[in-house]
């Protein structure tokens, strides 16, 4: 066996089936299909088994990085790709998974990214999931961190450094980001490749998008960040970024003294000019992907986005500055999974 699709699922069944459905027009002799049941409180592994592909069921919720390390607990292939049940992947895709480990055996992990026709098309949604897909595009392919959303990873290496911390991350957060930083610091190579593509399901609120963003992403990825002393160069933490964010926070700053004072109004616009002249080509994505009043709508979406990313940071920095976290000890994975 070469290569074992692993897809951790939790009251799921809708996106789970579009999700198997694509996985098995593509399943080689090579490969096996791997669900595992997050104790759904629905029937999602029942509607798993009935497509025959393998169901572990977890005893209690542990969050999609413990589900994966059960899936790669029972794995007999020699790569490990991850697939969440809310994607669809394209066509082709299994065959460059394989063909890619194939090709540059120095490779030890590599990820996608969400392909730019999303389905949900409202706005908030449209927006979130093509961000997405535009900050890994035009990320570094030597990437420093790593997801799972749809990536790849040798299974020797994965047991090695003792795959997903799902002590640390029991709910969908970084994880995945953090089981990188590892593989980066024991000096694995991970490929970000454009064309690994895959198609994201998920309808997001503004509600949903803030809190996820806040809490499970910049606020646990900045305290990962501080903890590990990591650079931030890559993907949403790349300078532009940072210093869009900055920009925006001086922008909202200056509203106050405008209310007194209207010339500090001018340096509120430029601040803002500033920050669409760094991401200009982003909202050209936004244009060419789905016209321009989608476009427009997309700028303050991203404004609002900036600037809790850059409160979120200011704030772990500020608790970080006044109480020290200790390093955070390398995980181990459960003896099933070893």
């Amino acid at each position: 066996m070469y290569l074992s699709i692993i897809v951790p699922t939790y009251n799921c069944i809708p996106a789970l089936r579009r999700c198997l459905a694509a996985l098995q027009e593509q399943v080689g002799s090579e490969m096996e299909i791997i669900v595992v049941d997050d104790a759904s409180t629905d029937a999602t592994p029942n509607v798993a088994a009935e497509t025959g592909v393998r169901v572990i069921r977890a005893r209690q919720n542990g969050g999609p990085g413990a589900a994966r390390n059960l899936g790669a607990g029972v794995a007999t292939g020699d790569i490990l790709l991850f697939v969440d049940s809310d994607v669809v992947i394209g066509k082709g895709m299994l065959q460059r998974v394989v063909e890619s480990f194939k090709r540059d055996h120095n490779i030890t992990a590599l990820f996608g990214s969400y392909d730019d026709s999303p389905d949900a098309r409202g706005l908030v949604s449209s927006y979130r999931n093509l961000l997405h897909h535009y900050m890994h595009q035009t990320g570094n392919p030597n990437a420093d961190t790593f997801w799972a959303g749809f990536g790849a990873v040798k299974k020797r290496v994965f047991l090695d450094v003792g795959g997903f911390d799902a002590k640390r991350y029991s709910r969908p957060s970084i994880e995945d980001i953090e089981l990188g930083y590892r593989l980066k610091q024991a000096g694995h190579a991970i490929l970000l490749d454009p064309q690994l593509q895959a198609k994201h399901l998920k309808e997001w609120t503004l509600k949903s998008i803030v809190l996820t963003d806040v809490f499970c992403r910049a606020i646990p990825w900045t305290q990962l960040i501080l903890e590990r002393g990591q650079a931030m160069t890559g993907l949403n933490v790349k300078f532009g970024q940072r210093a869009s964010g900055a920009l925006t926070l001086l922008a909202l700053l200056l509203l106050v003294p405008a209310i007194v004072q209207p010339q500090f109004l001018f340096a509120t616009v430029a601040a803002l000019l500033l920050v669409f002249t760094l991401n200009v080509s982003l909202y050209a994505f936004f244009w060419r992907a789905r016209g321009a009043v989608f476009a427009i709508g997309c700028f303050p979406l991203h404004l609002l986005y900036l600037l809790y990313s850059t409160l979120s940071f200011m704030y772990v920095r500020a608790h970080h500055f006044l109480r020290p976290p200790a390093l955070s000890s390398t995980p181990t994975l459960p003896p099933a999974a070893k």
